[in-house]
């Protein structure tokens, strides 16, 4: 389906993005450095008002940067483009078309022909799940089934990189632990590069390959962790032990001072490489190794 393995790459560079005029400014993203590789799924997890969603609206070509760059496979982005993909907190979905007209939409834009498109929009909304669901309106269907079909509109088009904005956070508890699976499945079947904002440190462990921790505002990267699980092995299990500790390192991670960010990327590890380690949190509390990311804060 999608080429992850070759594209998706992000940088950003020492961006700094600030909002306001008339002599007022509030500065929300200050020399914010990351880069992603080709394929991978990056959570940006920070507390509420760090400057998570611009720097994703910053991916997606809604923001401009005031200094730095943020570039794709090499190319500046200057605009938005079908190449990066938003799933935003709402469905956001055309309450008068049809679920497969939704997930058409794009390649209709794009100038695609009718009986191509239906395929392309079918065969993405059986991956998700909604086989069957095709003729249905999105006030017929749950809140998990209405972010299923955005994920569908957004992976239709093959981007490099899918962006998503706490897409599951108005879901219950239950959906939404269904929902982190299900979206792990659709990834390991078409490999783009995810970036995914959240400020659940249980919901970053769970899908990530890497977590990028932001300072408060103005955001800064304050580290990069490594979750070396592969994703292949996670479980409710391994979430559930890592939610164990969840709320104490959110704590920390939500008081982070912005003039932390100087710490060395990388310097903090979790402590189990394998899902038989990761299961025994309780001798290895997540917290001890999560908290080098985020104490002196």
């Amino acid at each position: 389906m999608i080429d992850g393995a070759k594209t998706g790459r992000i940088d950003l560079e020492d961006v700094r993005i600030a909002f306001g005029g008339n002599g007022h400014t509030v500065e929300a993203v200050q020399r914010f450095s990351l880069t992603t590789r080709p394929g991978e799924f990056v959570a940006l997890l920070g507390p509420s008002g760090c400057g998570k969603s611009t720097v994703l609206n910053a991916v997606a070509g809604f923001v401009r940067p005031l200094e730095g760059q943020v570039l794709v496979d090499g190319e500046p982005v200057a605009r938005p483009g079908a190449d990066r993909g938003m799933v935003f907190q709402q469905h956001s979905l055309f309450p008068w078309k049809t679920v497969v007209e939704n997930v058409e939409f794009g390649l209709k834009m794009r100038g695609v022909g009718r009986t191509e498109r239906n395929s392309a929009a079918r065969t993405y909304l059986h991956l998700v799940g909604l086989g069957g669901f095709e003729n249905a309106y999105p006030a017929q269907l749950s809140g998990g089934m209405q972010q299923r079909v955005g994920i569908a509109r957004v992976l239709v088009n093959r981007p490099r990189v899918m962006l998503m904005d706490e897409p599951f956070a108005a879901l219950d508890a239950q959906t939404r632990l269904t929902m982190q699976e299900l979206l792990l499945a659709v990834w390991q079947e078409v490999r783009t590069t995810v970036l995914f904002v959240t400020h659940d440190i249980d919901e970053a462990l769970f899908l990530s390959d890497r977590v990028a921790v932001m300072t408060a505002r103005p955001g800064r990267l304050r580290d990069v962790v490594d979750v070396p699980l592969p994703s292949t092995t996670r479980s409710r299990r391994t979430r559930s032990n890592a939610h164990s500790h969840s709320e104490s390192v959110g704590q920390s991670s939500v008081s982070c001072s912005p003039n932390s960010a100087s710490a060395t990327p990388n310097s903090a590890r979790f402590p189990f490489a394998t899902a038989e380690t990761r299961s025994s949190a309780s001798s290895l509390p997540v917290e001890k190794k999560f908290h080098r990311a985020v104490d002196r804060c």
